[in-house]
This record gives C-alpha cells, structure tokens and sequence, in this order.
C-alpha cells in the first residue's frame, strides 16, 4: 500500500491506461479526496499502485475507476 504522506495537494490523479481521473484534494481516513471536474469524489487510498513525478496512478483505468462512483 501506498504511503498516504506521499500524496500531496494538486497532484494529478491517473488511471493504469494513463488517462486523467482527477485533481488531488487531501487524504483522510484511508481515502484519497479528489476533484474530477463534475464533483469533488473520494476513492479509497487501496487503489492507488504507486505516487511519482506529481502522479498518483491508479490500479485501475480511468473508466474502470469512474464506474464506481455511479
């Protein structure tokens, strides 16, 4: 699991494929609060795979990702 503190504010979310899901808002309670253009969402930090050069990406596609908040 990926270390909560290395995720910081305006960093860019990414699915596996590369694509935009989002915004970094902050981190609380095990999830990663995050603007995606529509709304402010939360997943939780268990999908996150890894957090370099200002990108948190995801284990999951940005599709993939974006199904769960509907």
């Amino acid at each position: 699991m990926t270390n909560a503190s290395q995720i910081k504010e305006h960093m860019e979310v990414k699915g596996c494929d590369g694509k935009h899901v989002g915004t970094v808002l902050g981190v609380k309670d095990g999830h990663l609060r995050l603007a995606s253009g529509i709304a402010d969402l939360e997943i939780d930090m268990g999908m996150v795979d890894t957090v370099d050069h200002n990108v948190v990406r995801l284990k999951k596609t940005a599709e993939e990702t974006a199904r769960t908040w509907h």
